[in-house]
């Protein structure tokens, strides 16, 4: 009930990258089949690391987390060094080697995952106290959400800051701590908000997204054209309107959209129910782990993949404002797609001990 919804959704995947894509790649790159291709090696990838960490007891990543943290930490760090980072659309987020690029921050996502489960499962009853169970760790996050919003990708720090919050709730922190830390970083991201023109453009056009059609709102809008179009039974795979050079960059962020479009009502709630299986099996592998370390690391994995599939189907619906995320297992994107099967091995792992 895990690895079947996995692949449905990948190889429904392959079919909206090739059906998002092909315009755009034809048209950019000479090669429709340009992000497809590219695509299918990044699962190969992730599937073949997806069955090692099957078979790997998941103890082994608790010898590993501070080299894993140093790994992800410099890594995030490499991208400011002029040269190494490479910058698409403003934003320094990738290294690149050899046409290929990296996203430090999924792997700094699996990185804190792994700590967490580790220092919550060692620290145990201690995780009440505020010194033991709640400033170790926020500072070990906190270092590496600032520098995401250096990148600038204040969107990802956001969610890893909820996703961060959800995780030590359930390990034991006091809500008021929890609280607390809530009330005295909210000022900090409404400045960080309010001192970018782009982030206040993007919280307009999630409020008033028809005031500018043809500037910060278009986006949003022709997402709605396309669930709108869409209606119940869907266009058909491959007559999509809104991926003919209207809806930008219909392959990663809003892909959703297309299959929408493409697949009407009855497709949107396939989709939804696929990750709704996925979340829910993953969530009743913590549950029933024989060790709290498995348990923990399996919730945070889950939480991971179920905090960015709500957020996407959030964004692209008009229900929160635009953020570049891709949707797990779907959207174009090696970075992503690799560490999320990795991820789907290593409860697969935690699984098959309990």
């Amino acid at each position: 009930m895990i690895l079947i919804p996995v692949i449905l959704l990948i190889g429904l995947g392959f079919v909206f990258v090739y059906s998002a894509s092909s315009h755009l790649a034809a048209h950019r790159l000479g090669d429709s089949y340009f992000y497809l291709k590219r695509q299918v090696l990044f699962c190969f990838i992730g599937f073949g690391l997806m069955l090692i960490a099957k078979r790997i007891p998941c103890t082994l990543y608790s010898r590993l987390v501070y080299p894993l943290l140093l790994i992800s930490f410099s890594l995030l760090i490499l991208l400011f060094i002029p040269g190494i980072g490479y910058k698409v659309g403003g934003a320094t987020r990738w290294l690149r080697w050899g046409g290929f690029s990296f996203q430090p921050s999924e792997l700094a996502k699996f990185s804190l995952a792994v700590y967490l489960a580790y220092s919550m499962s060692k620290k145990g009853s201690n995780m009440g106290s505020f010194s033991k169970g709640f400033l170790p760790h926020i500072l070990i996050a906190g270092a590496f959400m600032l520098l995401i919003v250096l990148q600038p990708d204040l969107g990802t720090a956001v969610i890893m800051g909820c996703w961060f919050l959800v995780i030590l709730f359930v390990g034991g922190v006091k809500f008021t701590q929890l609280s607390l830390s809530i009330i005295l970083s909210a000022p900090f991201v409404l400045w960080l908000i309010w001192s970018a023109d782009y982030r206040l453009k993007r919280l307009w056009a999630f409020i008033h997204p028809w005031d500018d059609p043809k500037g910060v709102g278009f986006q949003i809008i022709h997402s709605f054209l396309a669930f709108g179009s869409g209606g119940i039974f869907g266009t058909g795979l491959g007559n999509s309107k809104q991926k003919l050079f209207y809806l930008p960059e219909p392959h990663t962020d809003f892909i959703f959209s297309i299959a929408a479009e493409e697949l009407g009502f009855i497709g949107v709630i396939v989709i939804i129910v696929l990750f709704g299986i996925l979340i829910m099996r993953g969530i009743k592998i913590a549950l029933n782990a024989t060790d709290l370390y498995s348990s923990y690391l399996a919730l945070g994995l889950t939480c991971l993949i179920g905090l960015q599939v709500l957020v996407n189907m959030g964004v692209v619906m008009g229900l929160l404002p635009t953020k570049g995320l891709t949707l797990p297992l779907i959207s174009y994107g090696g970075s992503s797609l690799v560490i999320n099967l990795l991820s789907i091995g290593i409860l697969l792992s935690i699984s098959s001990r309990t």
